[in-house]
């Protein structure tokens, strides 16, 4: 069963979303190199205790932090430890969330440590963010899950060939086995979203106001494969080529959908996609 969020369900989820798009802002500035994972927890926990939330993500299953730390060739779900230390070059996904009065938000974006990056890196992270604002402008009154899928497929299957001077490397790698997720009084809800079509799937169900969504595409350079290190966490593609995540939680309301955990709640980049952002309710 979908959750059909009321507009003052939604506008808690704001409070919720907010508090990541500081975790977000906090974290970016930690992620230097000589920074470890465990260093970029901590910037997190803080954040949330400053806010009065709660976080969604530790002890979750048993995840043991506040925040996932995916560093290079690992997709998502990377545990924050002391031993990793982040380089010049290296590339991160962060991957965190909250709660506010039990509602819950959650996002990801990835972010470049220290200077030099590859340009297919650079590419790489645009494509995977731009593949989620394509879904999150398809959340539209009347439209079907599937549309979505189809909106961050479609735009990833479009770009160039991700390339290393003149040699390719074939093509982007939409990650099969993790997509996102309805969210609401819980982090991972109903319904499943995939970011392809899927004929096995069908349509999804139809997409009404008070429809919560945390939409979120991985894709790697390479392989659309992944394996799980022992311990039973972290993903890491299957061929070890370096990968981008990037996601917002996203209301569904009578004027347009709501980016809960952008910090303009998605108004300015959707109105480049030609999308009206529906009226910030804590404004």
């Amino acid at each position: 069963m979908v959750q059909i969020k009321t507009p003052e369900q939604i506008a808690k989820m704001r409070e919720a979303g907010l508090v990541v798009a500081a975790i977000h802002e906090a974290t970016r500035e930690a992620a230097v190199p000589g920074a470890t994972t465990r260093d970029l927890d901590e910037v997190a926990r803080k954040v949330i205790a400053d806010h009065g939330a709660k976080s969604n993500f530790l002890g979750y299953g048993g995840f043991p932090a506040t925040i996932c730390t995916s560093v290079n060739e690992v997709v998502v779900h990377g545990i924050p430890d002391d031993k990793t230390v982040l380089k010049d070059g290296d590339i991160i996904s962060i991957d965190c969330g909250a709660i506010v009065d039990g509602w819950h938000g959650d996002a990801a974006y990835t972010a470049f440590v220290g200077t030099g990056h590859a340009p297919e890196l650079v590419e790489l992270s645009r494509v995977t963010e731009e593949s989620m604002w394509a879904g999150i402008a398809a959340m539209k009154a009347g439209n079907r899950l599937v549309d979505v899928s189809r909106a961050i497929e479609t735009y990833i299957k479009r770009q160039p060939r991700p390339a290393v001077g003149d040699h390719s490397l074939g093509r982007y790698g939409i990650i099969e086995d993790y997509g996102g997720h309805g969210i609401g009084t819980e982090m991972h809800m109903d319904p499943h979203l995939l970011n392809y079509v899927s004929r096995k799937r069908g349509k999804g169900p139809k997409l009404v106001p008070g429809f919560c969504l945390a939409i979120e595409p991985m894709v790697s350079l390479g392989t659309p494969h992944t394996e799980v290190l022992k311990d039973d966490w972290t993903v890491i593609t299957t061929d070890g080529t370096w990968s981008s995540h990037w996601e917002h939680s996203v209301a569904l309301t009578e004027e347009g959908p709501l980016v809960l955990t952008a910090v303009d709640g998605g108004k300015a980049k959707l109105a480049e996609l030609g999308v009206t952002a529906a009226p910030d309710p804590l404004a």
